[in-house]
């Protein structure tokens, strides 16, 4: 498979690295060190595939042209659009085309991530009653001085997006929609932390998101009928520990298993042969979950900038 990498920033860097000798050519507007600077100048019958590594304003244009170009599509996420029904759009434009429009999400490759997919569908914990993730990391700064990123409802659609994916991994599709508990512009114009949460049914679920946070850190709890499960911190920023505690009762001190992982981040590579092999199998495209992002991002973030 031929790819090419568009919008050569870190994340772009990042998926030219593991893509490896399947990228045959770069786009960036800005970056010099990039082949191309438009991707209407690549010409269409030298790759098959774009890693599209771009700001979210012309994400809805990009994917239309390749999607239309009979080109599979990985987008950075999140699958952001101006309107709900852009969503909707895409996803027919690569049912039309034959085409795969994939919004990476690569903490669904965490190794602790998958297992507490497994130990929640193995039904181990019984009835889930409670989740709390917190994901934080220093940007702030970062963020601040950028072009682009500092604006709109900021860390909301960044690191909540990641959080909400999450739960649609571990819990399916049936969720409830989430609100905006609170949010903080500590350091930035955009909010830099914010809390949402859904409680129409269980499990409850609370999400806390910021960039003020100097040593990048997540944190899960899940509390359960038949005991809980627990992840501190991910493979990039390790050690990475999962805990499951099995409940005594009427009570006591639980059974304890913890696995520790001390390695590189697996999850870009993983994510990459994944998007593979979803066009080697000609897996047809489903956007619900972007789709579902989307309305409950752009609801929350509109309480932010009112």
């Amino acid at each position: 498979m031929k790819v090419i990498v568009v919008g050569l920033g870190v994340q772009g860097y990042k998926r030219r690295r593991f893509a490896g000798k399947d990228c045959i050519a770069t786009v960036d507007p800005i970056n010099k060190e990039a082949d191309y600077k438009d991707l209407r100048d690549v010409p269409l019958a030298s790759y098959d595939a774009v890693l599209a590594c771009i700001p979210d304003e012309p994400k809805f244009d990009l994917l239309s042209y390749c999607l239309e170009n009979k080109k599979h599509v990985l987008v950075e996420k999140p699958l952001w659009a101006t309107h709900d029904q852009q969503i909707l759009e895409l996803e027919k434009l690569a049912l039309k085309n034959n085409v795969v429009c994939y919004t990476a999400y690569n903490h669904r490759f965490e190794p602790h991530f998958v297992k507490m997919k497994d130990l929640i569908h193995s039904g181990e914990l019984g009835k889930i009653y409670s989740c709390r993730m917190f994901y934080g990391n220093g940007t702030a700064r970062l963020v601040r001085d950028s072009n682009w990123r500092d604006q709109g409802a900021g860390v909301l659609p960044d690191l909540g997006s990641h959080l909400l994916d999450t739960c649609r991994f571990w819990f399916g599709n049936s969720l409830d929609s989430f609100s905006l508990s609170s949010f903080h512009r500590f350091e930035n114009l955009a909010p830099d932390h914010a809390v949402i949460e859904s409680e129409g049914s269980l499990p409850r679920i609370s999400l806390e998101m910021t960039l003020c946070m100097w040593r990048n850190h997540f944190t899960c709890d899940i509390l359960a009928e038949k005991g809980t499960a627990h992840i501190e911190s991910l493979c990039k920023w390790g050690p990475s520990t999962f805990t499951h505690r099995v409940r005594i009762l009427p009570s006591g001190r639980p059974l304890e298993k913890s696995e520790t992982l001390i390695q590189e981040d697996p999850t870009w590579e993983a994510e990459y042969i994944y998007f593979k092999h979803l066009i080697n199998t000609a897996t047809v495209t489903d956007l619900s979950t972007d789709y579902w992002l989307q309305k409950n991002l752009r609801t929350m973030g509109e309480k932010t900038i009112q």
